[in-house]
């Protein structure tokens, strides 16, 4: 099995431990992930702003690059979902079409692929709140949307039930944004801002000191806003957990 590894250009500049903890979780399974080196930006701001010429730009840049692999791991829900549902701005070629096929975020490739169902090396003896950022809840379905009247499950929490002594917790609104939203934070963030202190004084209503999600975007936006209140609590992106790099 060839895998890819692309790494989106927020988690390279800002949280290289995700894409550290999320590499040598794959290499625990006997995996040899390919670090695409060239790869930077999955052309999301440039989409979400509209901006369709330079969002074509970067993704004929792409496809070279994401080609060839029977898999291509991104560490990002949100950028994971870019290249499923809006890598479009190009033709839609056979080869276009095979790396959108082929793209999947950690939570997807070690639940339904790998089809993991051990991870002895972690151990977290914690509570630890799961939020399921918007992108990997309704567009990944990782987990079912509380808005929906189907059949619940959580592929986020499968995982997190692995690691032994960690406890899945969630805030009491659940499946409701901390307001992260991309380009959305930039354009109104008055209403960004409240909804990440609505998140995150609901974590600290509860008594949650620890917060995971398959988005560290949502992570970063949420851990900010609480350094900022002085609100304790310790995000971590989900891979760390798994791998057994989270410390209390």
């Amino acid at each position: 099995m060839r895998i890819g590894f692309f790494v989106p250009c927020y988690v390279d500049m800002l949280a290289p431990q995700v894409a550290i903890s999320t590499y040598n979780l794959l290499r625990r399974f006997g995996l040899d992930p390919e670090f695409i080196e060239q790869a930077s930006c999955c052309a999301l701001p440039f989409t979400d702003m509209g901006y369709g010429k330079k969002a074509c730009r970067l993704e004929s840049g792409l496809v070279p690059l994401l080609s060839g692999y029977d898999h291509v791991v991104v560490p990002s829900g949100i950028c994971t979902d870019q290249f499923r549902a809006h890598f479009d701005g190009i033709e839609q070629t056979d080869q276009v079409k095979a790396i959108r096929a082929s793209v999947c975020d950690p939570v997807e490739f070690l639940h339904d692929i790998l089809r993991v169902d051990s991870l002895p090396w972690a151990h977290f003896p914690h509570k630890v709140a799961l939020h399921n950022g918007c992108h990997s809840l309704r567009y990944l379905l990782e987990a079912k949307p509380s808005e929906l009247a189907i059949p619940d499950f959580s592929k986020t929490a499968d995982l997190l039930g692995l690691v032994d002594g960690l406890e899945v917790v969630y805030a009491t609104r659940r499946d409701e944004c901390c307001g992260f939203g991309g380009a959305f934070s930039i354009w109104d963030t008055s209403c960004s801002g409240q909804m990440g202190i609505d998140k995150v004084n609901d974590y600290a209503r509860n008594g949650y000191r620890y917060v995971t999600s398959a988005d560290y975007s949502c992570l970063l936006h949420q851990q900010t806003i609480a350094r900022k209140h002085g609100i304790d609590i310790k995000t971590f992106y989900i891979t760390e957990l798994l791998n057994g790099d989270a410390r209390p």
